[in-house]
């Protein structure tokens, strides 16, 4: 059954600090190249949820032995992939995106398939592209199948990326493993949440690829060894988002301590973010403390590099001091749901007045009174409802389970933070 969860009002100003579970995007990230490294790896503080945990059951899957440390790290020892495997997606955009160029490498019959709301997220763009570098695969979106010869030609293949960068990550990570490497090549509308593009450049290099953006829409990744993983995985940023937008919204105060200096994860724009919309935003070494404002300020913000943060912006802008546009964040219509519809449906439901663009939401708060907010299976729909249910009495959210999806518990660390409020 579905899980009701009546969102806690505050009773004042939260103050509190914040300590966050790992980046889901290193997690995933690390855990692919591990699998494909010419070594044991170690990955600390990796991300233990829904997402990560369905990446590591499919790349066991394949052969990779991923072992829990004493510390809580993840120990991955790579090994000959090998088939045949059945790989559930659940509705994790990663896995469905990151692993079938894993599978290609592997021998054998590889099956993907996930939850109902995950055949209908577009694939076919990484799934054609694959076909295009040499793999054999039945099918163009989930279920479907890799047929494995353990090897990949790889070469220069162009596509549509502005669906989706992981697209583009997904082709990379598995490149060096390819026989000619890869040359990606994007044609078409800007490619949105390019800083996740980078962060797997990144990663590819700390790792011993040679990788590049080459062009302005092209990336390269040269054919090589992938050397073994020693890391520490960084905060999640992006989950840090709603506690930080809990300071916000009531003029308290939450810290979120390891807050790295210098990031790729895009949920670093957060600070700017809720700078522009008054608060008072500073990072030191106790991490990132945002104090939020007397009144919040409305944003005119294009977020097409960083979308999964529109859903924690829209609840800010339907509780600022007046009209809000949210652009360049078409491409939401394709996520875990169509969030850009799913914002303007719940958000009116409150009392806000919300309109949808061609690429975005234009906010006019409102009075708001409490109702059910559905979470259309979106963890960052369900974090949003319950930003607003802080300031708004009687939201109910449905489903606040599927947050499991990236922060394990997000029920027990939304109470923990609320029972230091002043």
């Amino acid at each position: 059954m579905t899980q009701l969860w009546p969102a806690p009002v505050a009773t004042g100003t939260v103050r509190a600090t914040v300590p966050l579970p790992g980046s889901k995007s290193i997690t995933n990230r690390a855990l692919v190249l591990a699998a494909l490294a010419d070594g044991p790896s170690t990955l600390r503080a990796p991300l233990r949820s829904r997402d990560t945990e369905l990446m590591a059951a499919a790349l066991r899957s394949l052969g990779a032995t991923i072992t829990d440390g004493p510390d809580g790290s993840w120990q991955v020892t790579p090994a000959d992939l090998r088939g045949p495997a059945e790989v559930d997606c659940g509705l994790a955009g990663t896995v469905m995106r990151f692993v079938p160029p894993v599978a290609a490498l592997a021998v054998g019959r590889i099956a993907f398939d996930g939850d109902p709301q995950a055949r209908k997220r577009p694939l076919g763009t990484v799934l054609d592209a694959l076909r295009d570098l040499g793999a054999d695969i039945t099918g163009s979106a989930l279920p479907f199948e890799v047929h494995g010869t353990g090897a990949l030609t790889g070469g220069v293949v162009t596509i549509d990326a502005s669906a989706s960068s992981q697209f583009v990550s997904g082709l990379l990570l598995s490149a060096p493993r390819f026989e000619q490497g890869v040359t990606v090549r994007h044609s078409g509308p800007p490619v949105p949440s390019l800083p996740h593009i980078d962060m797997t450049v990144e990663m590819l290099r700390d790792a011993g690829v040679a990788a590049e953006r080459s062009q302005r829409n092209a990336w390269r990744v040269e054919p090589g060894p992938i050397r073994a993983l020693n890391c520490d995985v960084e905060p999640d940023l992006s989950n840090a988002t709603p506690f930080l937008a809990a300071a916000a919204v009531t003029g308290g105060t939450v810290t979120v301590p390891g807050w790295p200096a210098r990031t790729t994860q895009p949920g670093d724009a957060i600070r700017d973010i809720l700078a522009r919309m008054g608060a008072d935003v500073r990072l030191d070494d106790d991490g990132l403390t945002v104090t939020g404002p007397d009144e919040l300020e409305p944003v005119d913000i294009d977020l097409r590099a960083v979308g999964e943060l529109t859903p924690t912006v829209a609840a800010l802008a339907a509780l600022a001091s007046g009209r809000s546009r949210l652009r360049g964040i078409a491409h939401l219509r394709g996520h875990e749901t169509d969030r850009l519809a799913a914002l303007e449906t719940e958000l009116n439901k409150l009392g806000t007045q919300v309109g949808q663009t061609e690429d975005g939401l234009i906010i006019d708060p409102a009075p708001m009174s409490g109702a059910e907010w559905h979470s259309y299976a979106d963890h960052r729909m369900a974090t949003a409802g319950a930003i607003l249910g802080l300031k708004v009495p009687g939201v109910v959210v449905e489903d606040i389970a599927t947050t499991g999806k990236t922060i394990p518990d997000f029920p027990g660390m939304w109470a923990a933070m609320l029972e230091e409020t002043a």
